[in-house]
């Protein structure tokens, strides 16, 4: 079971990693941007390990509370959740 939720969270976090770089390209170009509760809706649903990941490659949102606390709150939760479901 903790090898399909792992498969999961990698196909998630690769996807907010994504919108996390099309997010940033949008914002530099002052275009519609990606919302903040559909980038945390992915997050909460297995991306989160993206999200830290996307926030510092592409150094977008790494400024906001919410972000900088909360994505890597939740990416510890995911993991500390595998590891129980490993173990």
């Amino acid at each position: 079971m903790w090898i399909t939720l792992l498969a999961f969270m990698i196909v998630e976090s690769i996807f907010l990693l994504a919108l996390m770089g099309i997010d940033k390209s949008r914002a530099k170009k002052h275009e519609w941007r990606i919302s903040e509760k559909t980038l945390f809706t992915i997050a909460i649903f297995g991306g989160a390990c993206g999200g830290v990941l996307g926030m510092y490659l592409f150094r977008h949102k790494t400024r906001h509370n919410a972000f900088a606390f909360g994505f890597p709150l939740i990416a510890a939760i995911h993991i500390f959740i595998l590891v129980k479901l490993y173990s």
